[in-house]
Formats: C-alpha cells, structure tokens, sequence
C-alpha cells in the first residue's frame, strides 16, 4: 500500500511554454513549483502518477473547429517536442501505460513489481478513460493524492472529479498555486468547489516545506 502519491496532470510542452500548440495562460509561472513538486517526491520517495495527452490525426478531442469544451485544436501529438513533458517534471523510471485495456492480472503484476514513477497515457482529456487506470489505483492503493498540473478547468477537473468519484476514501489535496486554467476566471471558482466537495486546497509552501507533507507520510 502507498501512503501518499503525487499526481502530475499533463505537464507536456505544447501546455507548459508560449510557442506549445495549446498553451495554457501563464503557465510558465508555476514551473518553479512544479519542479519544487517534483523533486520533492523523489527526494522523498514518493510515488508519481502523471497522466499524459497522446494524440495522433483522427483523435475524437482534436479539431479545426474546437468548442474549447469537448473539442481543442491540434496538440501533444505524439513524437513531436509538444507531446513531451518538461524537464522540471521529468518522471524517475516511468512505467508508461497505454489507454487500451490490459490484462487485469499481468497489468497488476506490473505495476506491483515496479519501483519507480507511472505515466498514464490517453487520447481523451479525462484521465479515466485510460480503461487501466482503477487497476493501478487498487494496486498502489494510495491514501493521500497531492495533485498538480494543467489545464485546471479541465484536464485537473477531469482527473480531481474523477478520483472524487472513484475514490472517495481518499484524501485529496489540490496545490493552487501549481495549476493554471485556460479561463482565468475559473481558478477560484474551483477551488472554493472543490473545498465544497472536501478537498483541501494548500500551496506548494505548504506540502515541502511547512511540515505537512511529514504529517501526511506519517498518518
């Protein structure tokens, strides 16, 4: 059993810098922390989940004509320097694993024998529609999820949302001042939603250096 993972939302190029295909506003401010996120954890031990955008011509969420609701224009197609994630957040030892379902049991005995970080691929922005993805949360089995990353509006929402719904034992911490929307004015309203709905909304201050994160290891 895990005691405590950080989640990494889509921190690839095409997200994170001014020339990506889809850069989300001002993202290039919350690098630092993202780094500071990162670092920790394998300083520390931790466990990352990352999801990943994986699109090649065809997928369903990409389009000429996007409603920036369901659809969005070309982006981290995959082999291109927009789909890779950055530097700062790189993963230790990933094991990446595709949308597509696995067989239950040799996926399990993947993910239990693997030491280092998981990369969660899809073709889809909600991250549960990778069909894996509760196989590896019943095999990592976390308690605590710090979660992180871009877009806040959606791709955060989707994977928040989702861990809400499919894991309500868990105690999940969204790190504000680590995520960046599409629409600026959707920060605050969801963060004062999602505290609603029993998620605690801390800074990146707080889990490294503030003594929060020994608690949450030692719960």
């Amino acid at each position: 059993m895990t005691s405590v993972v950080f989640w990494d939302v889509d921190t690839q190029y095409d997200f994170m810098h001014a020339d990506g295909k889809l850069y989300v506003p001002e993202s290039e401010q919350i690098i630092p922390n993202l780094k500071v996120l990162t670092d920790t954890a394998h300083a520390r031990g931790i466990r990352i989940i990352a999801s990943a955008d994986d699109h090649v011509p065809g997928h369903r969420e990409l389009s000429a004509t996007p409603d920036w609701k369901q659809t969005f224009p070309e982006h981290c197609m995959r082999g291109t320097k927009g789909h890779a994630k950055i530097p700062e957040t790189r993963l230790r030892e990933p094991l990446v694993i595709e949308p597509g379902r696995e067989n239950p049991a040799a996926l399990a005995d993947r993910v239990r024998s693997h030491p280092g970080d998981v990369l969660l691929l899809k073709h889809w922005f909600d991250v549960f529609t990778n069909a894996n993805i509760e196989i590896v949360l019943d095999i990592l089995a976390p308690r605590i999820v710090v979660l992180y990353g871009v877009a806040q509006d959606v791709c955060d929402k989707y994977a928040l949302e989702g861990l809400l719904k499919h894991c309500p034992q868990l105690h999940l911490y969204a790190v504000s001042d680590a995520m960046k929307p599409i629409e600026r004015d959707m920060a605050q309203r969801l963060l004062d939603q999602w505290a609603q709905q029993g998620v605690h909304i801390v800074k990146t201050r707080e889990i490294v250096e503030g003594g929060l994160l020994d608690g949450l290891l030692a719960a």
